[in-house]
């Protein structure tokens, strides 16, 4: 059985996925934004056994995050799945960048670059990732905000990460998964998609199985398929452009 790391697994998807995993004998660590939500997880689900809490908006708290999972022992696997969705304004944070942008972006740099010994790393993508970015204005400085164009462009930023990780680390399996339009907080009650369907393919690949997706990596998944991203996101200079601006912004390298 593996020990796998879910961020944002408080509710929605990222609660989802991680009860999958659980009821399926996998040992998770779960992750809570703040101790309120912590605690109310504690509460409803009697069956966790290890939690972190920070908030991984910042550089610090995406660091003090990665380092409490440091210290209950390499997880095999992690679950990027903490994000903001298109409704969300600009807020900046601490550091001076969109919290869309340090939710959706930086922090999968940030917990990827520092959390140690995984072999499977899942990234949360969309279907709205097929769009062009400006990449000489990641965090919306010069541009009018728009907060569907900004997720947007996040989620083929993210999308970019998981590929540039696998390209980078050829022991380590990275992909990138469109779990779909599905009924959660962030999606809304009309949303079209089939909410089981919409956790499985990343609760698989992270405890590596089926034996379909175990070898996979630098893959985009849709529903246990994969699927063609946007073209740009499988670009070397982009990636680069992408890990330069991270490092920059957190001053860690990957």
């Amino acid at each position: 059985m593996a020990r796998i790391f879910v961020t944002g697994s408080t509710t929605g998807l990222g609660l989802m996925a991680a009860r999958t995993l659980l009821s399926a004998g996998h040992e998770v660590i779960f992750h809570a934004r703040n101790a309120f939500r912590a605690d109310t997880l504690k509460q409803n689900l009697s069956d966790v056994a290890d939690i972190v809490t920070g908030d991984i908006s910042t550089v610090s708290g995406a660091l003090d995050v990665a380092d409490q999972v440091n210290a209950l022992g390499a997880p095999d696997a992690v679950i990027h799945n903490a994000g903001l969705g298109a409704d969300t304004g600009l807020t900046l944070t601490s550091d001076g960048i969109p919290d869309l942008f340090g939710v959706n972006v930086l922090a999968p740099y940030i917990l990827t670059a520092s959390i140690q010994g995984p072999k499977r790393l899942v990234y949360l993508s969309s279907d709205m990732h097929f769009v062009t970015p400006d990449l000489d204005d990641m965090l919306w400085r010069r541009r009018n905000w728009s907060g569907y164009s900004a997720y947007s462009e996040s989620k083929f930023l993210v999308t970019a990460l998981a590929f540039a990780v696998a390209r980078l680390r050829p022991d380590t399996r990275s992909n990138a998964v469109d779990p779909g339009w599905v009924p959660t907080r962030m999606g809304g009650r009309s949303a079209p998609d089939d909410l089981e369907q919409g956790t499985k393919t990343q609760a698989a690949l992270a405890a590596g199985a089926p034996r379909q997706l175990e070898k996979l990596s630098g893959e985009f998944l849709y529903h246990m398929g994969v699927r063609q991203p946007q073209c740009g996101t499988r670009e070397t200079d982009i990636q680069t452009r992408l890990l330069e601006q991270c490092q920059a912004l957190s001053g860690i390298r990957l």
